[in-house]
């Protein structure tokens, strides 16, 4: 991988009809070693596709998992899984027990013995999951508040953590759009003490994250992927900027692409030294931005950091949801694009 303008990926890719099939209960292959077999197949193929394009960090699509932050379903009992408007639902009904740690670990050995790029992870956030996964009155026999529900989250994932780093992982990356929906104030409004749910958030991941070495520590922010529809939050990074100067972070991977993220000049108060996996690519929408396009709004980051901070990303995944419908063929085309602006930057900045 170069040291310069690395091309990387948020972590989701697109999803066929095949691979949702694959994932989907009423028609994934009955036989499990059926079923392996053809994740392994869909994995090789969006590993390939990613190569192709010049991605210097890859990762597996998500290809495994029925949402991206379900995989703690997988790794703990303890959940209800039920359908819901043609969407899968994971709501915690009992007390969580790990059932099969070292899952999210599984990927990434795979991953890792298919590929000589860098490999990067996704786990979800404790913060993240507890507004997703925790229901007043489905779950309060086994956790009677949301925040005891994170709180016993957090050596399940710290688990994880460790098991991704020694299976080889270069990138453990937390994924947590709810932090990140605190920079808008329709959105703060909700909360009575919104700043105590940032620092509830942002302590949880550290408790997380601290002491864990050995690999690149990622947090992502959006303001939440509709795909086609555009996003739920907005505004610029400001009103949590506190909070991500208190993260035990390596790597903010940040969207700027969409006219609501703010300003750029938030990056010149992010911790010294840190790397920003930079939002240079539109993944919502149809437009595939210009190589050109791509290589300007980095160079724009270049006032607040050095060419060395900087890795190249879309603003999101491709496939935010187990409903997503990105064409394949469109990421593909965007993450070429990407590639090709890293190459020409580090021409120009080498």
């Amino acid at each position: 991988m170069s040291d310069l303008f690395p091309a990387s990926i948020v972590g989701s890719m697109p999803r066929s009809q095949f691979v949702r099939d694959l994932l989907d209960l009423e028609h994934a292959p009955e036989d499990p070693a059926v079923l392996e077999k053809q994740l392994d197949a869909a994995v090789d193929y969006i590993v390939a596709l990613q190569e192709m394009a010049g991605l210097d960090v890859v990762s597996d699509g998500e290809y495994r998992r029925r949402s991206y932050i379900g995989i703690i379903a997988d790794v703990a009992d303890g959940f209800k899984l039920e359908r819901k408007d043609g969407l899968w639902w994971h709501t915690v009904v009992d007390e969580m027990t790990v059932a099969r740690p070292g899952l999210a670990a599984q990927e990434a050995r795979y991953l890792r013995a298919r590929t000589d790029r860098k490999i990067k992870v996704c786990l979800p956030s404790p913060y993240l999951l507890g507004q997703r996964m925790w229901d007043p009155e489905a779950s309060k026999g086994a956790y009677p508040t949301r925040e005891a529900f994170m709180q016993a989250l957090v050596p399940i994932l710290r688990g994880e953590l460790e098991h991704l780093r020694n299976a080889g992982a270069d990138i453990v990356q937390f994924d947590d759009p709810h932090l990140c929906l605190f920079v808008d104030d329709r959105v703060r409004s909700q909360f009575d003490d919104p700043d105590r749910e940032i620092d509830l958030c942002v302590d949880l991941l550290n408790q997380i994250m601290d002491g864990v070495d050995g690999v690149t520590r990622a947090i992502h922010l959006c303001r939440r992927n509709k795909g086609r529809e555009g996003w739920v939050g907005e505004g610029g990074y400001g009103p949590i900027l506190g909070a991500l100067q208190k993260l035990g972070v390596d790597q903010y991977v940040m969207e700027f692409t969409i006219p609501v993220a703010g300003d750029l000049a938030v990056l010149q108060d992010l911790p010294e030294g840190c790397e920003v996996g930079l939002g240079c690519v539109d993944c919502r929408g149809e437009v595939v931005d210009p190589v050109e396009t791509i290589v300007t709004r980095v160079e724009q980051a270049l006032d607040y950091l050095r060419p060395d901070q900087i890795f190249l990303n879309p603003d999101c995944g491709f496939a935010p949801g187990n409903a997503a419908d990105i064409p394949i063929d469109e990421a593909y085309a965007k993450l070429c694009n990407e590639a090709k602006a890293a190459q020409i930057l580090r021409e120009k900045y080498g």
